[in-house]
């Protein structure tokens, strides 16, 4: 089974992914001429602007949800792997991903808001519903939603899991099945409450839990300050081969900056679409803008944060794929959120372990929150004609059952599923996205001409002439009016 999840693995991560995620970005930046730049100020002012209503949550809990999904095991233990099979290197290339991937963000994101739908009486929306009302493919929306339900309900929770797991066993001692079930517990209290209590706890939980982190970074980063131009130097160098220890794997550098840098700040992925569409405001861009904003959030600081930690005190391994160890500082230890305990215990002896072991659980568990929700957002729209609670149900004791399974099977493993269910939803969503530019770039084109008008932008679907955009029309103009 190992060897065919693997052999899945290297087909969906081949180099035509990585070729396609860059370019992708790169392509949005130059069509948005680099939003990612341009709206650095309105990225701040638009996510504390707007509240929610009885149908959509606020920008800043959309924020939060999109954020919740981003910010996860990948920010610690996905960077420490991003060094350990690609070396220093391999940071600068998750940073040009976030770069790039912002304007992949914010093109998702908007589409997400633009096409979205009520259900229930809640806001619901995604790259299901963007594929199906904008590119008119029942057919692929149907895949998609298939894919993004096993992906974010079977295979991604393990992940998060299996680091939490790992965490408190090496910092407390704690056996993966009482963390297992204990998480599984938690967490079903959260989603049986619903969308409202997942945003509720989001915006708590996340900004709270991101400032500590990088608090206890920048301190290590200052006791370490002498050796900042070495790390720095050290990243650019590897980047581009011209450091000779690891000049023989700037392949590895690039494509485990690219696969890591993915599946941290999900960009292009399909995921942050689904908390854009729940946000309440009066035009899609808003939403777009505030999304790129999280990207940024991400990789730049708290991704950032990690690197810095487990490079200035030399706390990892470098030991690529089918190659003999580069660098062996940690011994026989496998790469994960090890590093970066053992990274802060080098300055803080004894706060280290447990502190990175409970930030984790913060960051991990409020990402199998917005997993949860990704998935039930996309079986709500498999399940809308005929709504079938018993489903809803189901999935809520599955994604319990996967918190479980993941906390006590291997690292690996859990890892390479998550990578399938990450590159799997990113081939899908790319191409959608790449189909939609033109609806994409109608829309900021309207925010912007709004904007020089001196005016408080707000979206009219038949103006800018976009079909199919039910929200967005004036008879509901009440919809979008936040």
């Amino acid at each position: 089974m190992e060897q065919f999840v693997k052999w899945l693995n290297d087909l969906v991560w081949s180099n035509a992914l990585i070729y396609l995620c860059l370019g992708t970005g790169l392509f949005y930046s130059i069509a948005t001429r680099f939003l990612q730049i341009r709206y650095l100020k309105d990225m701040i002012r638009l996510t504390f602007q707007g509240k929610g209503s009885d149908a959509g949550v606020s920008s800043f809990q959309a924020l939060s949800i999109a954020l919740s999904g981003r910010v996860g095991t990948g920010n610690i233990a996905g960077v420490a792997a991003a060094i350990a099979y690609g070396g220093p290197g391999a940071i600068f290339w998750m940073w040009v991903v976030a770069f790039l991937g912002s304007a992949s963000g914010f093109v998702e994101a908007t589409l997400g808001q633009l096409y979205k739908t009520k259900l229930n009486g809640q806001f619901r929306g995604g790259p299901a519903y963007y594929i199906e009302k904008g590119l008119k493919a029942k057919w692929y929306a149907v895949l998609f939603a298939i894919v993004t339900v096993i992906a974010t309900g079977l295979l991604l929770p393990g992940v998060q899991a299996n680091s939490i797991a790992a965490g408190m066993k090496n910092a407390f001692g704690l056996n993966p099945w009482i963390t297992g079930i204990f998480l599984a517990l938690v967490l079903g209290f959260i989603i049986f409450g619903g969308i409202r209590r997942i945003a509720n706890v989001a915006q708590v939980v996340v900004p709270f839990m991101a400032l500590g982190y990088i608090l206890v970074a920048l301190l290590v980063v200052l006791l370490n300050i002498t050796e900042v131009p070495a790390m720095i130097s050290l990243i650019f160098r590897s980047a581009f081969g011209a450091e000779a220890a690891f000049g023989g794997i700037l392949g590895a550098a690039i494509a485990w900056g690219v696969k890591r840098g993915i599946y941290s700040n999900e960009a292009g992925q399909g995921t942050a679409p689904h908390a854009a569409a729940a946000a309440e405001v009066s035009h899609p861009a808003k939403q777009g803008i505030v999304q790129a904003f999280s990207v940024y959030v991400d990789t730049l600081l708290v991704c950032s944060a990690t690197a810095f930690m487990i490079l200035i005190t030399g706390a990892y391994n470098v030991h690529p794929e089918g190659m003999a160890p580069i660098v062996t500082t940690m011994g026989d230890v496998e790469a994960g959120p090890i590093y970066t305990q053992q990274a802060v215990e080098t300055v803080l002896p004894g706060f280290g372990a447990p502190f990175v072991a409970i930030a984790l659980l913060f960051f991990a568990f409020t990402t199998i929150m917005a997993y949860y929700y990704m998935a039930e957002t996309n079986l709500a729209y498999l399940n809308s004609k005929t709504r079938r609670v018993w489903l809803e149900v189901l999935l809520k004791l599955v994604i319990m059952g996967m918190v479980i399974f993941g906390s006590v099977k291997s690292a690996g493993l859990a890892w390479t599923l998550g990578d399938i269910g990450v590159g799997s939803m990113a081939w899908l969503n790319i191409i959608a996205i790449l189909l939609l530019t033109k609806p994409a770039l109608r829309v900021l084109k309207d925010y912007e001409t709004q904007k020089r008008q001196g005016l408080d932008p707000v979206f009219d679907a038949s103006k800018v002439g976009i079909e199919n955009a039910e929200i967005w029309e004036p008879k509901n103009r009440d919809y979008s009016a936040g």
